[in-house]
């Protein structure tokens, strides 16, 4: 199994200019605008409905934003769609398993980077050992537990050898052991050379894993800072109230959305 980054990177950084996203003229994503650089671990955080999940899609190619442009600014400016797909994985909250063994599940995503079936048997090995799969291979992949499962995805996803990896809250799930097992696969991606942006509901996980931390709220980006910053001295009011602990909500209304925050405590 090749590390990425022993290769020539071709598609980072990601760049997003005043993307929006609607739906029925309802804007769900608006005016986002950052650039995801590599090497970094990225995690984005907000209260529910924020727009998380909608922002890796967009991002990962899954839907089109409504307004704004997305691009990979890579070196090579010759790439076409199906090296971009091949250069990038996501992992969804809760991922597809096929019908087939643990380690056939591997295989298949494998059929899609042009890689030879003799060196599929390789990389399907070294996988499966670094996510504690290896004596599960052969088994049904269905009948796994929810963190097996998980761990099977990021397996799937880290045998292609993606550029970057998209991560849709992965331990929402799970139990604690769980959480752990699938953070350390995840640094151990991280640290083979894969870019990390993933979101997360839990800020003590933002926190272990995030060189950069990203404060979605509506839709809206209010706030981007190193981990270290955020958590210490975080600059908008609606972010230092989440990482208080407050609720944040909204609701939808006729005339447009009315922002609830608590009163503050007295």
């Amino acid at each position: 199994m090749t590390d990425i980054s022993s290769e020539k990177r071709t598609i980072l950084p990601l760049l997003l200019e005043s993307v929006s996203y609607a739906v029925d003229n309802l804007r769900l994503i608006k005016d986002f605008a950052c650039e995801f650089q590599p090497d970094r671990r990225y995690v984005i955080i907000g209260p529910n409905g924020a727009g998380k999940s909608l922002l890796l899609k967009l991002c990962n190619g899954l839907i089109e934003p409504t307004e704004g442009q997305i691009s990979w600014l890579g070196p090579s400016t010759s790439y076409d769609e199906s090296v971009i797909r091949r250069r990038q994985a996501m992992v969804f909250q809760r991922p597809v398993m096929l019908r087939r063994s643990v380690a056939a599940n591997i295989e298949y995503a494998l059929k899609f980077q042009d890689i030879r079936p003799r060196d599929r048997r390789e990389i399907i090995q070294a996988v499966l050992k670094r996510t504690g799969l290896r004596r599960r291979a052969e088994q049904p992949a269905r009948i796994l537990s929810g963190g097996e499962q998980q761990r099977l995805a990021l397996a799937r996803a880290w045998a292609t050898s993606p550029e970057i990896l998209f991560l849709d809250e992965p331990t929402a799930n799970l139990d604690p052991a769980a959480t752990h097992v699938v953070e350390d696969i995840i640094r151990a991606i991280h640290e083979s050379g894969t870019t990390i942006v993933m979101t997360s509901h839990d800020l003590g996980q933002a926190k272990r894993t995030a060189d950069e931390i990203l404060f979605l709220h509506r839709g809206r980006l209010l706030e981007q800072a190193p981990t270290e910053q955020f958590f210490e001295n975080p600059r908008n009011d609606l972010a230092q109230a989440f990482i208080r602990g407050e609720l944040l909500w909204w609701t939808r209304k006729s005339k447009g959305a009315r922002n609830h925050t608590p009163a503050p405590p007295k």
